[in-house]
């Protein structure tokens, strides 16, 4: 498989659009997908699409991957989703689905804003998919998720999510006006206001309610910001670190300090100490799964296969969206749901690359006893300009200490039967 990964070989123009040979050689010039088959290396199915029924937002944050940095080809994409785009993703989800026999598969409505459309179309690309899997894999079930920013939250449009069996996620970056300052709208006013009443309303419905995810901002406090988002209920929350690499370092970012391990294990101490699990935190329960031999639904962490394709507006098949972040096209393959299946994305590079686990690292990142439970870190935090996406994460520092923490009070609470102080 070694051979397979340093061979050098620049893969045909069809499956390497032109930005990945110069921006990213790793994966898209020195990873041989047909010498992997070869070898044996097999890919896993899909089981996440994403489908971008939206691409536009009523909000402008400024931090925003999608809007706001490298990859500006929403630009260019229609708006709207179109039915029969919907209609033809579904019937290539279904045909995935049959192929694989594949027991469930996980939509996410995504954006943009999805909620942007009318109560009664919100539902219309998950009806199709479960319509298309009826007819050729019945054995499949769905689990479907929007995720929103809330703001457009209404009792119509709840109540029309919830009777297809739709669960919300929303993102807010705390539970106070001053944690959301980069949360806007396209005239600069806060977004925070809106936001909150659409959690308030989400929070009555528990059944309907899938999380918050947050990204940290380091220079608000901490536990602050957690305390803040459970007056929200919210059943989960996901802390995000910010979108960057070693090109595009995060905010207040050094090589000497883990600003960000910092941060998160301020929230952990709180979370982790109190007398009453008032939600979950997704990070710490993916450490302490990984650190437990478990299985973690995660793909920023971990050495687990990449499974989560990305369909936009215009039909387009992509990579995970995140890549947007990194250079422009770097979520790009070159493919669509007329001419492609998405058993060719397995195929792709950049789609093989996130699927071979420890293969894929950095040479310290496989030396390091932490790659099991760190795996690299997420992988468009390692991307550096015009070398790729084969180093380690540009949060390496803050991982290590986050997980060495979490590590010493888990085994803290194995041995004692409770949490160290």
């Amino acid at each position: 498989m070694s051979q397979a990964i340093t061979s050098g070989l620049v893969l045909p123009a069809h499956r390497t659009p032109t930005p990945h040979a110069r921006h990213a050689p790793w994966p898209y010039t020195r990873l041989d997908v047909p010498a992997l088959r070869a070898a044996g290396h097999r890919p896993q199915p899909i089981r996440q699409f994403v489908l971008k029924t939206h691409g536009r937002c009523n909000l402008a944050c400024t931090y925003c991957y999608v809007y706001e940095m490298a990859d500006q080809g929403w630009r260019t994409r229609p708006a709207v989703m179109a039915p029969a785009t919907a209609l033809r993703a579904a019937e290539r989800i279904a045909e995935h689905a049959a192929a694989h026999d594949l027991s469930r598969v996980d939509l996410v409505l995504h954006g943009g804003e999805p909620l942007l459309g009318p109560p009664a179309a919100l539902a219309a690309p998950v009806d199709a998919v479960r319509a298309a899997l009826a007819r050729r894999s019945p054995r499949t079930r769905v689990t479907a998720t929007v995720q929103t920013n809330g703001t457009l939250l209404t009792r119509g449009r709840l109540a029309a999510l919830s009777a297809a069996g739709i669960r919300v996620g929303v993102s807010l970056d705390g539970g106070l006006p001053a944690h959301n300052a980069r949360r806007v709208d396209h005239a600069g006013r806060p977004g925070f206001g809106a936001a909150a009443r659409g959690l308030r309303l989400l929070a009555r419905h528990p059944d309907s309610y899938a999380g918050v995810l947050c990204v940290v901002d380091a220079a608000q406090d901490p536990v602050e910001t957690y305390e803040s988002l459970l007056a929200f209920a919210p059943p989960a929350i996901g802390l995000l670190l910010p979108l960057a690499n070693w090109s595009t370092p995060p905010p207040g970012w050094t090589r000497q300090g883990s600003p960000y391990a910092d941060w998160l294990l301020a929230v952990f101490e709180r979370w982790w100490h109190d007398g009453v699990r008032r939600t979950r935190i997704r990070i710490f329960e993916e450490i302490i799964a990984l650190l437990l031999g478990l299985p973690a639904a995660t793909e920023t962490l971990g050495l687990a296969p990449a499974t989560t394709a990305v369909v936009e507006t215009d039909g387009s098949i992509e990579q995970a969206d995140s890549l947007k972040s990194a250079y422009e096209g770097a979520a790009a393959t070159g493919m669509t749901l007329d001419t492609h299946s998405f058993d060719e994305l397995l195929d792709h590079p950049g789609f093989a690359a996130r699927q071979l686990g420890r293969e894929a690292l950095a040479p310290a990142c496989r030396a390091c006893e932490l790659v099991e439970v760190c795996g690299g870190g997420h992988y468009p935090h390692r991307y550096r300009e015009r070398e790729g996406f084969r180093q380690p994460s540009v949060y390496c520092a803050d991982l290590q200490a986050v997980i060495r923490h979490v590590a010493r009070a888990l085994h803290t609470a194995a041995t004692t039967g409770r949490a160290a102080s």
